[in-house]
């Protein structure tokens, strides 16, 4: 399976069931439901397919871990999903999602081609927007500082030094280093920095190397410069860390970029400034990878609520709800201005970053990724030991699968 790629240059629960819909150009009188991540850009557009009435909106950062299950029921329990690159995957492998073409052709006369996510010819999504991690930092600290904006982790280690230095920030560095989903994926973005490759002949892993020591190594000396309690931190607290004046720089996802001129929640409006995601090696390319977020339609629903589900989605991905929400996202969406808040997204793009490598056995070897990198940085194991251990339980897993003889 490949899927098209896109060229560049806590759970809460929102009832939209308002009659107000005066912004949709339909009346929808079909109970839908919608699964999706909960940041700033989900938040919007859901709010705008709810412009058309009948439509319940949840919205969870662990929907990755409940789609599968939701979407495989017969009937499904939500009517539209959000995905991105991975998460597609095991909805795909499971055949609970339906290929779009038709609703395309009928409704989606304002979208792209460059929206348009196929698999063996079918459109099987509509992308929304890019995603990327890159480098958010504090302009006002390093200014003072007299610190360049890094683009290189050594780079980084040598401005986090400074700044620890100067007790300018609790810490000089955040991270979503969460143990699991999280953590696989700052492994991943890193060995890929340093030009590794995950699989060899026959799907066999192919971590346990010198790339694969280096990324540990390198994880393990910014943890040194992190709020000890790295190992919960996700987008969210990562988030919440920038806006609290706690930190100076991270890695975080360009869909949180909004969040930091949130005057109602942030006390860093107008001081976080976007820049590429820094290098793992001088010369190299972004440790990041590139994503889309998009829309899925269950399989298991009837056609008239597949056919309402298509056309609120396209009420949500519409021009006006991208100009009412300009700045949350790097929309693929038309009528969407970069700004600021983008320059990160575009440049680490540009610079050469790759796309996130989906597919079934990059899926296990993430899990993997998630469940032990831990043990390295927490010196429960030596970096040898913990990537034999996590191209074992990739081995099992794949085996299982029939993904490895």
């Amino acid at each position: 399976m490949k899927l098209r790629t896109l060229a560049l240059a806590g759970a809460m629960t929102m009832a939209m069931t308002s009659a107000a819909v005066a912004d949709c150009a339909f009346r929808n009188d079909v109970p839908l439901k919608s699964l999706t991540a909960g940041f700033e850009a989900w938040k919007a557009v859901t709010e705008a397919m709810a412009e058309c009435g009948n439509f319940q909106a949840e919205l969870d950062q662990e929907f990755r871990t409940k789609q599968p299950a939701a979407f495989a029921a017969d009937p499904a329990l939500y009517h539209i999903g959000g995905v991105a690159n991975a998460t597609l995957v095991p909805l795909l492998n499971e055949g609970t999602i339906r290929p779009l073409d038709d609703l395309v052709a009928r409704y989606g006369q304002n979208l792209t081609p460059n929206q348009l996510i196929k698999v063996d010819g079918q459109v099987v999504a509509v992308a929304m927007m890019v995603n990327t991690q890159h480098l958010m930092y504090r302009a006002d600290i390093l200014d003072d500082l007299g610190i360049a904006v890094p683009a290189t982790y050594d780079e980084v280690l040598a401005a986090a030094e400074k700044i620890r230095a100067a007790g300018v920030v609790e810490y000089p560095l955040g991270a979503t280093f969460k143990t699991g989903w999280n953590l696989g994926e700052d492994f991943i973005n890193t060995y890929l920095g340093f030009g590794g490759a995950f699989f060899g002949a026959g799907n066999q892993p192919a971590i346990n190397n010198d790339q694969g020591v280096a990324t540990l190594e390198l994880m393990k000396r910014l943890t040194e410069y992190m709020d000890p309690e790295y190992l919960v931190s996700d987008s969210t607290y990562v988030q919440q860390q920038f806006q609290q004046g706690k930190i100076a720089m991270a890695n975080l996802w360009a869909s949180r970029a909004g969040a930091m001129d949130d005057a109602g929640e942030s006390q860093v409006v107008g001081k976080v400034m976007m820049a590429s995601a820094p290098a793992a090696v001088a010369g190299g390319r972004p440790a990041s990878t590139l994503w889309w977020d998009g829309i899925v339609i269950a399989s298991n629903i009837t056609d008239q609520e597949a056919e309402a589900a298509f056309r609120v989605a396209m009420e949500g991905l519409d021009r006006q709800m991208v100009q009412a929400n300009n700045d949350v996202a790097v929309w693929l969406v038309d009528g969407f201005a970069p700004g600021r808040l983008s320059e990160g997204a575009i440049d680490t793009a540009t610079a050469g970053a790759v796309s996130y490598p989906a597919g079934p056995t990059m899926g296990l070897m993430h899990t993997a990724l998630g469940n032990n990198v831990a043990d390295f940085l927490t010196g429960a194991k030596d970096a040898r030991t913990t990537l034999r251990d996590i191209e074992a339980e990739y081995l099992t897993a794949a085996r299982e699968a029939g993904l490895v003889q």
